[in-house]
């Protein structure tokens, strides 16, 4: 099956302290979004990349590809208001079937292996979304503000790249958009698809705070991605 990635980058640099986008921060003396289209590009050297940036940061990442000689193939889409339109802007590229994985651009500690599973689950079951154990206990506020302890072995902690067949991606996001759509496995399955859940890797974060980046940083420092 044809593959494709939608890769969504459109956060600020407000949580990081920064002026510059979360995107364009250097990580080992380049900006975090190219080392996160490289791992794609790595796994599948024919694999179609879409970038998705506001509109705002568009030319400023074309200078940067300028200037750093980055020349992994992608489009560009422009992004939305929100992340829900910024996705069904880079679905509206896409014209033949296959499989599309859906990436956050400040996830680049994603591994091979949980790109290779979830394209290779999602072609068997339409849907994969990877996921880690919960380390930590959980509790749940009730809207009483009261907190309940909830069994840690029924949590799963959601990553991206979350993998679809195209058409049920491009069918899911033909609905309006609510407020519960917090990632494209709750747009789906608002249309009635079941999710199945594929094995992730714990490194796998979204880079947010400037301590994920320290982490991130040690990772690909010893080559642990």
């Amino acid at each position: 099956m044809k593959r494709y990635a939608i890769i969504v980058a459109g956060g600020s640099g407000k949580r990081m302290g920064t002026i510059t986008p979360k995107q364009f921060l250097l990580l080992m003396g380049r900006p975090v979004l190219m080392h996160t289209i490289e791992v794609f590009h790595k796994f599948d050297p024919e694999i179609e990349i879409i970038v998705v940036l506001p509109e705002s940061q568009i030319e400023k990442w074309k200078g940067l590809c300028q200037q750093y000689l980055f020349d992994v193939k992608h489009q560009i889409a422009q992004g939305g208001t929100t992340r829900f339109e910024s996705v069904r802007n880079g679905l509206a590229l896409i014209e033949e079937d296959g499989l599309v994985g859906v990436h956050d651009g400040v996830r680049p500690l994603v591994q091979t292996a949980t790109l290779n599973r979830c394209y290779i689950e999602a072609g068997a079951y339409g849907t994969a979304v990877p996921v880690s154990d919960s380390k930590e206990s959980v509790r749940i506020v009730d809207d009483k503000g009261l907190s309940h302890a909830v069994d840690r072995t029924t949590v799963r902690m959601v990553q991206t790249p979350q993998v679809f067949k195209v058409k049920i991606l491009k069918s899911a996001y033909l609905q309006p958009f609510q407020n519960t759509f917090t990632d494209d496995a709750s747009v789906v399955e608002a249309a009635g698809y079941n999710i199945h859940l594929s094995n992730g890797n714990r490194e796998n974060i979204k880079i947010t705070t400037p301590d994920d980046m320290i982490y991130a940083e040690a990772l690909l420092a010893h080559g642990l991605n």
